[in-house]
């Protein structure tokens, strides 16, 4: 799997808000402009790899700031990075701009996840403060994303795949053979 970065201020990020992109060339103005770059890209990738490996994009979704990138716009160039070869979409917010009041709270990216699913017809994952197996699965279960991606929580718990298996009560085959010895009983 390959994720182009396209979220948190980096450069194709630059490239697609209007906050940060006041070029006046081909690629500036415009959505369709500003999504240039990224969706060459994304041809270019897709091109080098062949159809062996999936094809991520991450976007943040908002800026959070006013005249800044929008979910409707992350839905849009979402489709288009799909027609481009794109095959699953990584949804973040923010980092392009600073002075941005953020609202966080458990979970505060899913909506974004679910209206970018929503309105471009695509595979998505859900990230931000999503810390405890029963509110991944409700992510998922709900169909807000197809996918949750973890990173903080992972860092402060580096064992949470295999907890999380164990209070949802699936059965997993890839314990770490040095922690066979720990694994919780069977119920």
């Amino acid at each position: 799997m390959l994720e182009i970065h396209a979220a948190h201020g980096y450069l194709l990020h630059q490239f697609l808000s209007p906050l940060s992109n006041d070029r006046t060339d081909e690629f500036g103005g415009s959505l369709e402009n500003r999504a240039r770059l990224l969706l060459r890209v994304v041809a270019a990738v897709r091109a080098a790899i062949g159809n062996t490996h999936p094809l991520f994009v991450r976007f943040s979704a908002t800026d959070w700031a006013p005249g800044g990138w929008t979910p409707e716009e992350t839905s849009i160039v979402a489709g288009w990075a799909r027609d481009a070869g794109a095959d699953f979409f990584d949804i973040s917010s923010g980092g392009n701009v600073t002075g941005v009041q953020i609202p966080l709270s458990p979970g505060y990216q899913v909506p974004l996840a679910a209206f970018v699913r929503g309105e471009a017809d695509v595979p998505v994952s859900a990230v931000g403060l999503i810390t405890t197996p029963a509110q991944a699965e409700e992510i998922l279960a709900s169909g807000q994303a197809d996918a949750v991606m973890l990173a903080r929580e992972l860092l402060r718990d580096p064992h949470f795949p295999l907890r999380a298996a164990h209070e949802l009560g699936a059965t997993i085959d890839y314990w770490p053979p040095q922690y066979l010895r720990a694994r919780w009983p069977e119920a």
